[in-house]
């Protein structure tokens, strides 16, 4: 008897590794917001439902027609899909061989490594700072004729630190204009650091910028998978012509619509979050923790080796955080009441 052979290679490949769903405990492993949909968004939800028995639009045109006028480009330059983590996907795709190089700072998104070993090219890892955060500087000194597309993640997850805007000019200025640069900006509405970016602006003097988002984080609809990129024309061509049809669905398009359209009220919300950020990781701090200053909607403790023994001890306060063996925990920030048992249980952590 034969059986098919899946590639060889996959055997290594380590799988992406959701944040734990525990029932009873408080889930900040997934970087959720804690709020469910706004009234009208669920109505939107609940009235395309009705519309189920159809496909969705292939293209997303009213949704990409309302992102090109929120962000001030050209629709031709909008891509939308199923989340931002697929798109990561279709960037490599459209832009990369076997023989080429997608270069990310380490550590960095979970999702970066599998999907570029799956596209089937050549993954660099460029080592964080002391500070958590991303070395442009080695980042730039490591690319290579090969390179073709090099991840930005600001705010990195799971770190949390920024990406300013000097720093970032100066890279985006010397990286060659044959490799693509993705700012990958899903937290983007929680940052608040005046020296921050706005990735949208590098779009009108460069070819080879290309800007991630999502709807997934702030506009609190993670379980729908709606995520979009902004680059040039010939990139988003290219990006749109390996998009799998219909993966971005009715209802997701029409939460998405309606989620623009409540943006000032969702963001209300975010508000909340930042402030709760803040007091999360003073206290943090006061306890004895090294917690890099974070422009997300978490924190990060790299605990090192300890972080397992306080992986446990959280879930023994039914607690689920996002634990990376050997090197730290990543927490949600959460509602005033949860942060609290967090907090509670971090400052009873012997380490």
């Amino acid at each position: 008897m034969t059986y098919v052979q899946p590639r060889a290679d996959l055997a290594s490949l380590p799988s992406y590794v959701p944040g734990r769903t525990i029932p009873g405990a408080i889930k900040l492993a997934s970087n959720e917001v804690p709020a469910g949909p706004l009234p009208s968004v669920a109505k939107a939800i609940a009235d395309a439902a009705a519309h189920a028995h159809r496909y969705p639009d292939s293209a997303a045109g009213e949704l990409t027609a309302r992102l090109a006028t929120k962000l001030g480009v050209a629709e031709a330059q909008i891509s939308v899909g199923c989340g931002s983590v697929s798109l990561c996907q279709q960037l490599i795709q459209a832009t990369c061989t076997d023989r080429d190089e997608v270069m990310f700072g380490w550590r960095s998104f979970e999702a970066y490594p599998i999907v570029t070993h799956v596209v089937g090219a050549q993954q660099v890892r460029v080592p964080l700072t002391n500070d958590h955060a991303l070395d442009l500087d080695a980042m730039l000194a490591a690319i290579t004729p090969r390179t073709r597309l090099i991840f930005v993640c600001t705010p990195n997850n799971p770190t949390g630190t920024l990406v300013r805007k000097a720093e970032l000019d100066r890279f985006v200025e010397a990286v060659p204009s044959n490799v693509l640069v993705v700012l990958d900006e899903a937290y983007f509405e929680f940052v608040t650091d005046p020296d921050a970016v706005d990735g949208v602006d590098y779009l009108r003097d460069r070819d080879n910028v290309a800007v991630l988002r999502t709807f997934s984080k702030a506009y609190g609809l993670a379980g729908l998978r709606v995520g979009y990129c902004a680059t040039s024309e010939e990139v988003t061509t290219a990006v749109r012509k390996v998009y799998l049809p219909f993966s971005v669905n009715h209802l997701a398009q029409a939460a998405a619509i309606a989620s623009l359209d409540a943006e000032q009220e969702l963001f209300e919300r975010v508000l909340e979050i930042k402030d709760e950020r803040i007091r999360v990781r003073d206290e943090l701090v006061t306890a004895g923790y090294e917690v890099p200053e974070t422009q997300a909607n978490f924190v990060w403790l790299p605990l090192g080796d300890r972080t397992a023994a306080f992986n446990d001890h959280c879930l023994e306060q039914k607690l689920v955080v996002r634990a990376f063996a050997g090197e730290g925990a990543r927490v949600t920030i959460s509602t005033p009441e949860e942060n609290d048992l967090f907090l509670a249980a971090a400052k009873s952590f012997s380490r």
